[in-house]
């Protein structure tokens, strides 16, 4: 069994059921280093990182299956407004969020400045390899070990796993979209041969120009979902998630 650092390491906020830690960017990128640190010291396993959204603690409530998985995580990040609001009724202050799609860049520029390996591994076919150029570009000093499309279908497995054990990244950015991401981390952490192994749902896409981002304005307004509901809506069904999340905080918290 792989070690762990202490559950009280880091304080959490419990918010319906899920157990999110009260962590900011630069903690986050500054737990990722030490990780790092401690394979490259010959610490066994790989540390998962799950960035927590309405979206993943709605459907925790209703997968038992997602919920141990997320539950095993060993850093689940605040993502989304919602979060942060949910957790402001408990009377504590979240500093932001922490997102994949926001994270992509900050790992990139932490891990051009640290020497980190990175990893990118999904998306569509040529959307990884994409990415991989524009970050390069953005970030000369990166180190990108390898990048590929793949799937979570077990079939790809062996050859993912040949990928990364060739490669020997520090860090697995895994575009599979939620919950498929996490899950797939969750079942093969054991054998993955990384340090950390994040989920960064369609932060390639955003990154390859495939998919344009809300508005930094929209984005600082919390309003990031309703631009890609605009623009995609037969997202419709997943946003259904969001007023049911309000309803049942805000009925989790009647007196």
């Amino acid at each position: 069994m792989t070690s762990r650092p202490p559950r009280a390491a880091l304080p959490t906020v419990n918010i319906l059921g899920v157990a999110v830690h009260r962590i900011d960017v630069a903690g986050t990128l500054a737990q990722i280093g030490a990780w790092i640190e401690a394979a490259r010291r010959g610490a066994p396993g790989c540390r998962q990182i799950c960035t927590v959204n309405p979206e993943f603690i709605m459907d925790a409530r209703r997968d038992p299956a997602f919920a141990a998985a997320l539950h095993r995580a060993d850093l689940r990040v605040p993502d989304g407004v919602g979060v942060l609001w949910a957790a402001r009724r408990q009377g504590v202050r979240l500093a932001e969020r922490v997102t994949g799609s926001d994270g992509i860049y900050q790992i990139s520029q932490a891990a051009a400045a640290q020497g980190w390996r990175l990893f990118l591994l999904g998306a569509a076919p040529g959307v990884a390899a994409r990415t991989a150029a524009v970050l390069q570009e953005r970030y000369p000093a990166l180190i990108l070990a390898g990048h590929a499309s793949g799937s979570p279908d077990e079939a790809d497995w062996p050859a993912i796993h040949a990928q990364l054990a060739a490669a020997r990244p520090d860090v697995l950015l895994v575009a599979f979209g939620h919950p498929r991401q996490d899950l797939w981390i969750d079942r093969h952490r054991r054998e993955l041969p990384v340090a950390v192994a994040m989920g960064v749902g369609g932060a390639f896409d955003f990154v390859a120009g495939v998919t344009p981002r809300a508005p930094r304005l929209l984005q600082r307004m919390g309003l990031e979902w309703l631009y890609r509901l605009i623009r995609q809506p037969w997202r419709w069904r997943r946003m259904t998630r969001l007023p049911l999340f309000v309803w049942q905080v805000l009925a989790d918290q009647k007196p």
